[in-house]
């Protein structure tokens, strides 16, 4: 089974809320999704410590080539998710994404232009987009 396209999940996730949907509840939906987004990631590092954090100021290197660059920057973040943080991780993002599809929905939006827009985006503007 191929993995479903934007357009069909924005689909799927129309017939599964219901008809009348107020745009507030899906905006504190999509706010709420965040946040859990963000706590999975926090408790990935105070509760289980599959991964730690040790961050610190980035220092830029001038004159540096880009692919040098992103070498020598830092994430911060030593080690790996373990299956259960990847697992609650991947839902809390899934549900992110269910969200914003439907706040997509409901401001008649396309995902897969958003999508789309944003790529073209990075692809014209290379490192100018960072942000």
């Amino acid at each position: 089974m191929s993995a479903p396209t934007l357009e069909q999940f924005q689909q799927q996730v129309s017939e599964l809320l219901l008809r009348h949907r107020s745009l507030l509840d899906v905006l504190s939906k999509y706010g709420q999704a965040g946040a859990s987004v963000n706590r999975a990631v926090t408790k990935a590092v105070t509760e289980c410590g599959c991964v730690e954090l040790n961050a610190r100021k980035q220092d830029y290197p001038e004159g540096v080539a880009w692919e040098e660059a992103r070498t020598q920057l830092a994430s911060h973040m030593e080690g790996d998710l373990c299956e259960h943080c990847k697992d609650v991780l991947k839902s809390e993002l899934g549900k992110n994404l269910f969200y914003m599809s439907a706040l997509c929905n409901l401001l008649n939006i396309k995902l897969e232009e958003v999508v789309d827009a944003e790529s073209q985006k990075c692809s014209t503007l290379g490192l100018f987009n960072l942000t």
